[in-house]
């Protein structure tokens, strides 16, 4: 462990860790209603003068980039499709200098139509979020019957060089749980890179519970009913997903097990909310402002030292298995992904 607080840099905390991955969420919007997620009637949103305008969010992302050594930005919410600057802001970012790799995590509606757009603006990929293959139950599990429009953002991401495109699936306990080799199927169909991702405690409703959780073993042995995996070569880094190969590949698919196996050693990143809040991990419970600095006149000297500070704080990880965790107030479609 480190004993001096840095105070010029790159975005290092008391453990080592160096944060290179930023997520911005664009929006705490969104127009499903998935039930791991959110409430039916969904959520009382940010109000338009707590969120970053599109200048805002632009200049944030650009301390990073330019003096904190943030070479990956990905765009999140909600939904950050429903963000109306979303083109310019990817542009912006893609105009700077050092260039970082840019990507954004969608549900995919409305992905057809914009692909060829972001792609030009200098969107480099993306993840989009499908959990069910079947029309009923992604009716049932989003609140929404929009599983065509998802299909659809996925084959126009393709088509317009998003590549790789990769897709994210949360299983749930006598939901969706048996789908596992079908969803695998899919991908390898489709040249998508599939990632499952187990359930974790971010929801609106407080309701996980990690004894109905589907967790990576099981996924992994669902997986092997249909499958031959071996372990992917490749080194992981700091990458969420262990990956395997699929039938001694070229094909992988991988795992996100945060709450089974934990990788918060290797954990690069840091979070920007849509109302200028610095997370240092999905489960914290304190946050920083960067937004009330900002709009009182800092510079970017001052911005980048409160967010080297926030970055120090940085626990040593997030504590899901210790019996006093707390689950965030927030949920994730205010943090975002």
């Amino acid at each position: 462990m480190s004993a001096d607080r840095p105070t010029d840099g790159v975005l290092v905390d008391r453990y080592g860790r160096v944060a290179r991955d930023l997520r911005v969420s664009l929006t705490d919007k969104c127009n499903l209603r998935c039930t791991y997620c959110m409430p039916a009637e969904g959520l009382p949103w940010l109000a338009g003068p707590q969120l970053l305008d599109d200048d805002e969010v632009i200049r944030l992302v650009r301390v990073a980039v330019t003096r904190l050594g943030v070479t990956e930005v990905r765009f999140t919410g909600g939904e950050p499709l429903i963000r109306p600057g979303l083109v310019g802001i990817v542009a912006a970012v893609a105009a700077m200098t050092p260039r970082p790799r840019i990507s954004l995590t969608t549900n995919g509606i409305g992905l057809e139509r914009l692909a060829p757009t972001l792609r030009a603006a200098g969107l480099d990929r993306v993840n989009v979020s499908l959990d069910t293959l079947d029309r009923e139950r992604f009716s049932r599990l989003t609140r929404r019957d929009r599983l065509d429009a998802v299909l659809a953002g996925l084959a126009g991401a393709a088509e317009a060089g998003l590549t790789p495109v990769k897709v994210n699936a949360v299983l749930m306990r006598g939901v969706n749980e048996d789908e596992a080799p079908a969803l695998l199927r899919f991908a390898l169909d489709h040249g998508y890179e599939l990632r499952f991702i187990e359930q974790m405690p971010l929801d609106a409703q407080h309701g996980w519970d990690r004894a109905s959780m589907v967790t990576a073993d099981e996924i992994l042995a669902a997986l092997r009913s249909a499958y031959d995996l071996t372990a992917d070569p490749a080194e992981r880094g700091a990458a969420p997903a262990e990956t395997w190969l699929v039938d001694g590949g070229p094909a992988r698919v991988g795992v996100i097990a945060t709450v089974t196996r934990p990788f918060c050693g290797d954990c690069d990143r840091t979070r920007l909310t849509a109302d200028g809040q610095v997370r240092n991990c999905l489960f914290a419970t304190e946050e920083s402002d960067l937004r009330g600095a900002l709009r009182a006149g800092a510079d970017d000297d001052e911005l980048a030292r409160r967010w080297r500070t926030a970055t120090w704080a940085k626990r040593a990880g997030h504590g899901i298995d210790d019996p006093t965790f707390l689950q965030p107030t927030r949920p994730m479609s205010a943090i975002g992904g």
